[in-house]
């Protein structure tokens, strides 16, 4: 092939049908090469019907509120004081279950105590925080979360007393602590005159107590 014909065979599909025609001796030829290829399509635009977002097709409500919905997180914090598997012989057999026993609050002042049972101990957990929220009281206190008063009560077995104490933190024990960090309460002693080591009744009987409080 001349440089002539090379350059014309550059410029366009007319010129390279001529010089494919001259080089193989049959006149009048009408081959055509094309100039430009178009390109291939790739796999993942050929995959996608329609283009867009695949989130926004597989569910167009989270396209709508912009992204991922957050879970709102809730006001009160909660902690299991007690996880009991229970056995309940029937006819057939046993039957196993679980009782769960909570402390919720928020510590500002409400603080509740709840019990679920249920064969999972998920769902235990639940019925107990709904069984919590029901039960929730509210502590009157000053502006640096202090008790008011000495209080003392007995509710079941257990026997409690809780008095302020300025200076001295957050002195209790067993699940009597757990109720007065979860309600806020600050600078208090507690104390636990019984010998019962149920943690149920000890939770119990001081939010027993902390209801007798007066603002």
């Amino acid at each position: 092939m001349s440089e002539k014909t090379e350059q014309e065979a550059i410029t366009g599909t007319d010129v390279v049908s001529e010089t494919v025609a001259e080089e193989t001796g049959e006149a009048g030829a009408t081959t055509d090469v094309p100039a430009t290829v178009a390109p291939r399509t790739s796999q993942a635009g050929r995959g996608r019907r329609g283009g867009g977002d695949a989130d926004s097709r597989r569910n167009p409500r989270r396209a709508r509120r912009g992204g991922r919905e957050e879970r709102v997180r809730s006001e009160f914090e909660q902690k299991i004081i007690s996880i009991r598997r229970v056995t309940r012989v029937m006819a057939g057999g046993r039957r196993f279950s679980f009782s769960v026993s909570i402390v919720i609050g928020n510590k500002k002042g409400k603080v509740g105590v709840g019990i679920g049972k249920a064969s999972d101990t998920q769902l235990a957990i639940e019925k107990a925080v709904r069984s919590a929220r029901k039960n929730l009281i509210e502590v009157p206190m000053n502006k640096h979360m202090h008790i008011p008063y000495d209080v003392q009560t007995k509710l079941a077995s257990t026997e409690v007393m809780i008095k302020p104490a300025p200076g001295r933190g957050l002195v209790a024990g067993s699940s009597v602590r757990t109720v007065l960090e979860l309600a806020g309460v600050k600078d208090v002693t507690a104390k636990i005159f019984s010998r019962s080591k149920n943690k149920l009744n000890n939770a119990r009987a001081t939010i027993a107590a902390l209801k007798k409080l007066k603002a």
